[in-house]
C-alpha cells in the first residue's frame, strides 16, 4: 500500500455491487421466472410494464412499493412476497470480495475512504448487516439517498464535498465503463474495476506516483 507522504490523492472511493460485491446474476431472477411459470426475462418485463410511480435508484420508489409491486404484478401472498424479497437481497449484496475489500480497508487512515453505489431503498440495512460497511469507511453515498445516480457528476461533487477533499485528490475504482469517464471529466482519477489483482495494481500505482 502507497505511503499517505504521497499527498496527491488524499481520498480513495470504491463502488460496491460487482466491485467490493461479486454478484451472480444467473441467481436472480431465473429461479423465480421458473417458479412463476414465466419465459426467460419475463420478470423483469413484467416490472418494467408496471407503474412504480418514480424511480428506484433516486429513492422515488420504496422496498415497501416494490414488494407490494410484485404482490400485484405476479398475484403473491405475504409469505411468498417475503420470499422473492428474501432471495432478491441476497443477490443483490452477493459476496465479498475478501482480498478487494481487505485492500480497501487497510487503505484507511492513510487516505479517507468512502463508498459510492447506486442503490435501491434497504440497501444499507442489507449491506450493513452482511458486511459492516459503516465501520470500515469514512463515507457511503447511496444513491437512492440522495436522489443522485451514476453518472450524475453531481454524486460525483457530493462525494467530493462529503469527504472534505478536492475532485483532482479522489482515486476512484468501478466497473462500469461510463461511471468512470463520468468521474474522469469532474477530475477524478479512476479505473475501470476488471479483477481484482488488476485493480489493486491500478490503484496502487496512482496512489504511489500521483
Amino acid at each position: 500500500m502507497a505511503s499517505s507522504e504521497h499527498v496527491g490523492i488524499k481520498a480513495v472511493v470504491f463502488d460496491i455491487g460487482s466491485v467490493l460485491e461479486t454478484i451472480d446474476d444467473s441467481r436472480w431472477p431465473g429461479a423465480w421466472e421458473t417458479r412463476l411459470g414465466l419465459e426467460p426475462g419475463g420478470f423483469n418485463l413484467a416490472v418494467a410494464d408496471y407503474d412504480l410511480g418514480g424511480d428506484v435508484m433516486t429513492g422515488e420508489v420504496s422496498e415497501a412499493r416494490l414488494r407490494s409491486s410484485w404482490m400485484e404484478i405476479f398475484d403473491l401472498d405475504d409469505a411468498t412476497a417475503d420470499e422473492l424479497l428474501r432471495d432478491m437481497w441476497q443477490w443483490y449484496c452477493g459476496e465479498l470480495d475478501d482480498e478487494l475489500f481487505d485492500y480497501f480497508v487497510a487503505l484507511r487512515p492513510h487516505y479517507k475512504t468512502a463508498m459510492l453505489s447506486n442503490s435501491g431503498d434497504g440497501a444499507r440495512r442489507e449491506e450493513q448487516a452482511r458486511y459492516g460497511f459503516e465501520d470500515v469507511t469514512d463515507l457511503i453515498v447511496y444513491s437512492h439517498e440522495v436522489g443522485m445516480v451514476k453518472p450524475d457528476p453531481k454524486i460525483f461533487q457530493l462525494t467530493s464535498d462529503r469527504l472534505g477533499v478536492e475532485p483532482n485528490e479522489v482515486v476512484f475504482l468501478d466497473d462500469v465503463e461510463g461511471h468512470v469517464e463520468a468521474a474522469r471529466r469532474l477530475g477524478w482519477r479512476a479505473v475501470v474495476h476488471t479483477d481484482t489483482a488488476a485493480s489493486i495494481r491500478a490503484i496502487d500505482q496512482i496512489l504511489r506516483h500521483a
